[in-house]
């Protein structure tokens, strides 16, 4: 094969377009265009963790409901409640602690707690005649200390400091220390998943490109991608409010895109230099052709997460915004950095190759005879029978869903070697199962003082069987605020517990309001999660109408059929409930829960699934559209569909399935973190895409499009005038001219 010059690559129509120019101006000056991008990092980190350093929140606004009204009333009228509290619990193991060294100990670390800075109030075990002390236990008892400031403003080295002093004054008298509380509350655990879920992505990459230099290039982006997304994240935080668990997202998506954008861009990059392309030439058609699919898997991206705005919960669309900044700075990095750096590397990108592992063969013929083209031709050969079979195959796995319940997971899911799970434990077997969720009604009197007791006393004629205690009120200094304390008889993630607050939100309240103007709101952990689940629900079909309706327009737009775009919502909608089921059968259900280091069951974060399903849809359209641009470059190159598919399969097959095998290790290793929602993200993205890839993408999509054949394009003529045409492939191929390549194999676009 002879070489082919720049100038004949022009005159093909090779740049065209936009995109191709951009791509052509970075690879022509590949030294100023890196050099801008790392100076555009660096400038961003320097900021973000420096002089404009914001601060993430541990704190969920639910506009309009009952929890976030109570919480409300409290911040504005009952100061003495407004902060975080940090609960000491106390076990002395075959004693008391009403003895007297154990008393003197408590009373010296209790001390050491009332000098902290923001600490208003210290209450010891036998105050308030032993109010915190056990009386079935008593060696076990706790204290509390009440700071005026919420938990994300303390200082954690501070409250981590003051924890090991009251541990080792405690420690001298036998007396076991656990703390919890929303002073007590650290940030999720950073660094080890992700490291693990580099390592895994690089080995992968390691077998696709044969390369310890090709396969540098995605891990190296995707560090400067989630570096970037965490410095664009704080600086943020200076204008808005983000939950401190925002960043976990950003990481595990950041390096799931990170990676995989690049290793499309990097495979189409390859494949133009061994076609004998010159590396600043082969840059820029990388970019002009695999980068277009990149932009628009970014935008499907973009489109999901602005679904969230659609629930109507500001912390939700937060978090989501937040995955969010991997995908932008991963498209915006592909973009504009990485045709400089890839024309800066040129041949280079073929040195170092790993030892034992043949030299990957990229050409047609090699690529039919991989397992990947051997499959693509047996999904057209027997598709009736592989769509049965997966059908089959999805039904028994989405059969769990049907036991799906959405609310919050107490402390005794977390992992056993926390302090704020054994801190739970103790308390549980002091003061009883419903100790650790205790229910509070803010009763916000007004003129008429006697509602609080009104409501006190209907509190009192619930059976003890589901309101194990009832505290009498406590007021505010001008009186005309009460807080009434109920302490049910099972634990917070029970469903009685649900079951009570929903008896005291309908019925014992409203009744003890009646023929006054004194409002009143059952608050608490469980009622907030409560009033989360409801509006998800009341919600979910104008989240999900947004969502699938956006993207079956664009998808129609890009590819010119309703059936390629409305395949692709169902089957996404397929992976997502099949991710859900197993996150059921295993949080819910607990069959294998032991092996993600948790020991017992619970209703799964009400949070979790319309961000899952976001991140989901718009990740999974990332393979749609890989896959569907290439099948359909094949089509418009005159090729049947079956052929099409065939072929298509077996030039982008491979790369989709290390993608979502490199995607789904990064989630997976999300589900080392110890904090439970951590394990929920990771096994539920880890299975959805797996599922999405595996048996969708290279399954089910093939299959369906060889049984519909060329109905598989159907587009109304109607629908066609009116949407704008927006296709994946570069401009000379919109046009029907071939593809710039010496043979005809050379992808348009990739992933």
């Amino acid at each position: 094969m002879t070489d082919i010059t720049p100038a004949e690559w022009e005159s093909r129509g090779a740049h065209t377009g936009l995109l191709a120019r951009i791509g052509r101006t970075q690879a022509s000056h590949p030294k100023r265009t890196v050099f801008g991008g790392l100076l555009t990092f660096i400038v961003i980190s320097f900021l973000a963790f420096g002089p404009l350093k914001g601060t993430l929140e541990n704190k969920f606004v639910i506009p309009g409901s009952d929890a976030q009204k109570a919480t409300d009333v409290l911040k504005a009228k009952f100061g003495a409640r407004n902060g975080a509290i940090l609960q000491i619990v106390f076990n002395k193991a075959n004693g008391k602690l009403a003895a007297p060294a154990q008393r003197a100990a408590i009373k010296s670390a209790l001390a050491l707690a009332a000098k902290e800075q923001y600490a208003t109030n210290v209450s010891g075990p036998f105050a308030d005649n032993n109010q915190r002390l056990s009386k079935t236990h008593p060696g076990i008892g706790y204290a509390e200390v009440q700071f005026s400031k919420d938990g994300f403003q303390l200082h954690r080295s501070k409250i981590v400091k003051l924890e090991d002093s009251m541990t080792a004054t405690l420690g001298k008298a036998g007396i076991e220390t656990e703390y919890t509380g929303d002073a007590d509350q650290p940030p999720p655990e950073q660094g080890s998943s992700e490291a693990l879920g580099i390592l895994a992505a690089l080995i992968v990459l390691l077998i696709v490109f044969r390369t310890f230099v090709a396969a540098g290039v995605p891990i190296l982006f995707a560090g400067l991608s989630v570096g970037t997304a965490f410095g664009l994240l704080f600086l943020l935080a200076n204008l808005t409010d983000f939950n401190t668990i925002t960043p976990i997202l950003v990481s595990m998506i950041g390096i799931g895109v990170g990676v995989d954008y690049t290793l499309f861009i990097v495979t189409r990059f390859r494949q133009a230099l061994h076609d004998n392309m010159p590396p600043r030439e082969a840059a820029a058609y990388a970019s002009a052709t695999a980068g277009r699919a990149v932009i628009f898997a970014g935008v499907t991206v973009a489109i999901s997460i602005t679904g969230l705005a659609v629930i109507g919960i500001p912390f939700i669309t937060k978090l989501g915004m937040g995955g969010a900044l991997g995908v932008l700075t991963a498209v915006l990095y592909a973009t504009f950095l990485l045709p400089g750096l890839l024309a800066l590397i040129g041949h280079r990108i073929d040195r170092l190759k790993v030892p034992f592992l043949r030299e990957s063969d990229d050409s047609e013929a090699a690529r039919a005879r991989t397992l990947i083209g051997r499959w693509g031709s047996t999904t057209v050969r027997r598709s009736s029978g592989l769509l049965i079979g997966a059908i089959v195959l999805i039904l028994i796995m989405a059969a769990p869903i049907l036991g799906t319940r959405l609310g919050t997971a107490d402390a005794s899911t977390a992992s056993k070697s926390t302090t704020g799970r054994q801190a739970y434990d103790l308390l549980t077997t002091g003061f009883g199962a419903g100790f650790n969720g205790p229910i509070p009604i803010v009763i916000d009197e007004g003129s008429d003082t006697s509602v609080a007791q009104k409501v006190y006393l209907a509190a009192k004629q619930l059976p003890k069987s589901s309101a194990a205690f009832v505290q009498k009120p406590i007021f505010n200094k001008k009186k005309d605020v009460a807080l009434v304390v109920i302490s049910p008889a099972t634990k917070p993630q029970d469903k009685k517990t649900d079951d009570l607050i929903d008896t005291l939100r309908k019925h014992t309240v409203p009744t003890a309001l009646e023929g006054t103007q004194a409002h009143a709101y059952v608050s608490g952990q469980n009622a907030a999660f409560i009033d989360i689940s409801n509006r998800i629900y009341s919600r979910a079909p104008w989240f999900l109408l947004y969502i699938i309706g956006v993207t079956f327009l664009v998808l129609s737009m890009a590819f010119r059929s309703i059936v390629v775009a409305l395949k692709a919502a169902i089957t996404t909608l397929i992976s997502a409930t099949v991710g859900f089921s197993i996150l059921t059968l295993v949080f819910k259900m607990g069959h294998g829960l032991d092996l993600i280091g948790l020991d017992r069951t619970g209703p799964i974060e009400s949070f979790v699934p319309p961000i899952a399903f976001a991140i989901l849809f718009g990740l999974s359209m990332d393979y749609e559209v890989f896959l569907m641009s290439r099948i359909r470059e094949e089509h418009i190159h005159g090729k049947a569909t079956k052929d099409a598919v065939r072929d298509g399969v077996g030039a982008i097959g491979r790369v989709v399935f290390a993608a979502a095998i490199i995607m789904s290790a990064v989630f997976t290793a999300f589900m080392l973190a110890p904090d439970r929602i951590s394990k929920e993200f990771g096994l539920l993205l880890a299975v959805a895409i797996l599922t999405d890839a595996l048996i969708m993408r290279l399954t089910v999509v093939p299959a369906l499009l060889s049984v519909l054949g060329e109905k598989s394009w159907y587009m109304p003529r109607w629908l066609d005038k009116v949407l704008p045409n927006i296709t994946i492939e570069p401009p000379t191929e919109q046009r029907g001219v071939p593809a710039p390549s010496a043979p005809t194999a050379t992808p348009a676009t990739e992933s």
